[in-house]
């Protein structure tokens, strides 16, 4: 009997990792980069408060596409490592409790943007603070949550090498895009070993993200959305493997 009829085909998951990975950065590009942008004014602590009163509603459906995010890295690392683990079982672990890491980091970073609305609430027992310090506090929020995209970027870094590596010796995915892969952990882990080493360059380190990212990873996810795994050779592995 052949691992097709005993359990679902490794087609299926690797179509719904496509598909979970387009939602990931569907949701990343709203509330990682449309969202801040419109909101944050980097230095200026009043007219970033001042935007964020006055389109809270934005901020909010931000905060609404981080949780989508979140919540799809789950469904999406769960695929990548039924795919990957006949290649071997170890090294996905590795790859799904790296990405599981930066998913819990990508969780608390949320809470800073709870926080900051918190701040400019008007609760009473904000009174305490000048309007001044509240604007600062809800910036040094903004900044924190900089930081923490940083370090959750070494998390995926590590991930993506471990991911590259495993669709390189897989011989059911084209090798080129696990070569392309590990190009794109070199940019996450540059930015976030750059980003602790030389800090005030975090917009050129920005760009190294955005080029390795594109390059390296959207080729791999639309493999696996309109190509997929040759099944044969899968399979062959999975057995050798169980």
């Amino acid at each position: 009997m052949t691992n097709r009829n005993a359990e679902i085909s490794p087609q299926t998951y690797a179509r719904t990792a496509g598909i979970f990975f387009l939602i990931v950065l569907a949701s990343s590009i709203l509330s990682m980069m449309y969202v801040p942008s419109t909101i944050i004014v980097p230095g200026d602590a009043e007219a970033t408060a001042a935007n964020i009163a006055s389109s809270e509603s934005l901020f909010r459906i931000g905060l609404v596409g981080d949780a989508i995010l979140i919540l799809s890295e789950i469904v999406l690392t769960v695929m990548l490592y039924v795919l990957l683990k006949p290649v071997s079982k170890t090294l996905s672990l590795v790859a799904a409790f790296a990405r599981l890491a930066m998913t819990a980091m990508q969780g608390t970073n949320l809470l800073y943007h709870f926080a900051s609305l918190l701040l400019l609430s008007g609760a009473d027992y904000l009174r305490a603070f000048e309007p001044e310090q509240l604007h600062a506090l809800v910036m040094l929020l903004f900044e924190a949550n900089t930081y923490g995209a940083i370090i959750w970027g070494t998390f995926f870094g590590l991930h993506c090498l471990v991911l590259g590596y495993l669709i390189f010796k897989s011989g059911y995915l084209p090798k080129i895009l696990g070569v392309l892969m590990l190009f794109a952990s070199l940019g996450y882990l540059a930015d976030s070993f750059g980003n602790f080493l030389f800090p005030g360059y975090e917009e050129s380190f920005g760009w190294v993200v955005y080029v390795t990212a594109f390059v390296g990873e959207l080729p791999f996810f639309l493999w696996l959305l309109f190509k997929g795994v040759n099944i044969q050779k899968w399979e062959k592995r999975a057995l050798a493997s169980s």
